[in-house]
């Protein structure tokens, strides 16, 4: 073992014991990228009893990070440690993330037994950040009972997280637009739990009404989930204990139907996937001199594919 390896290996057993500075530099490792990666992989402990993974994504105002800080505060209260990963925007210029969620997150800042993290989405699109699953997995080997997770709020193209978290809540607002315009843009498909934050405001029966509607036109299976309707104050707290129930009902649902481990399969399938899919593009790489030679229809576009990986990968219609 390398002394490489044995920091690596030294990080990963001072954040299982609930190190956050380790747990930090581990992290920054993964998002960095390179040969450090497959060290923190091979370092981390199995985890035999993994942690609840709850997405948040919605447009931005809707109170994301004011909902994530309350659901925060009420699995404390339960006695469970808590991570949060926020995800951000990229800065054009640095990369780095923009936002920095733990500004908006002061009061939990000094808890020992809650991580949080802000991520920069690195113009990596579908709400999250590329390392986001490798992450994920150093935080349940870290020993944290649930995970939270926050998605950029770019309204349309937050589907990712529906392949990574257990439960996923899509949060609307009254006043961003009606349920249907929302319905429309395609995110509430992806949706475990619905919540209507702000539904002190005016409209949020109005919004209530748009959902209830759009879910009565959609044909289910006796078995099949039934997404609830929460409505929240989140900067008051109101409605986060009904909220945690319905996410806690929805587990129960996910673990008795096999759906839980089916969803815990496919995300190992995707991370399995990217990573594959990201060794194939750093060892062939397209050069000008073939693009252009599918540019002047010298070859087409699978034949030029088929010279790049030779024999690594068969192409579909070749």
């Amino acid at each position: 073992m390398t002394r490489s390896d044995e920091a690596v290996v030294e990080l990963a057993d001072r954040a299982k014991e609930g190190d956050q500075r380790a747990l930090g530099r581990l992290i920054t490792l993964v998002e960095n990228g390179g040969a450090q990666v497959r060290q923190v992989a091979a370092a981390l402990p199995v985890v035999h009893r993994a942690a609840r993974v709850i997405g948040l994504t919605g447009s931005p105002g809707v109170g994301k990070s004011t909902t994530t800080t309350a659901l925060v505060t009420g699995y404390r209260k339960q006695g469970l440690r808590v991570a949060v990963l926020a995800v951000d925007p990229s800065s054009p210029f640095t990369g780095g993330a923009i936002l920095g969620d733990r500004v908006r997150m002061q009061e939990h800042a000094l808890d020992p037994e809650v991580f949080i993290r802000s991520m920069s989405s690195r113009g990596h699109l579908g709400g999250l950040a590329a390392a986001t699953p490798q992450v994920l997995r150093v935080l349940e080997a870290s020993g944290f009972d649930v995970i939270l997770i926050e998605t950029v709020g770019v309204g349309q193209a937050e589907v990712d997280i529906a392949g990574l978290a257990d439960t996923t809540l899509v949060l609307l607002a009254p006043g961003m637009g009606d349920g249907i315009q929302a319905v429309k843009a395609g995110i509430l498909e992806v949706a475990d739990v619905f919540v209507i934050n702000k539904s002190d405001r005016d409209g949020a029966d109005a919004t209530l009404r748009d959902i209830r509607s759009m879910m009565a036109l959609v044909t289910r299976e006796p078995n099949e989930w039934r997404q609830p309707i929460v409505k929240t104050v989140a900067h008051r707290g109101e409605g986060i204990d009904e909220l945690i129930e319905a996410v806690d009902k929805h587990r129960d649902w996910l673990a008795e139907h096999g759906e839980l481990d089916r969803r815990r399969r496919e995300r190992a399938k995707a991370e399995i996937s990217a990573i594959v899919l990201g060794a194939l593009a750093r060892r062939h790489v397209v050069t000008d001199e073939i693009s252009e030679r599918v540019a002047t229809a010298d070859i087409d576009p699978y034949s030029a594919a088929d010279e790049i990986l030779g024999d690594a990968v068969e192409i579909p219609g070749t």
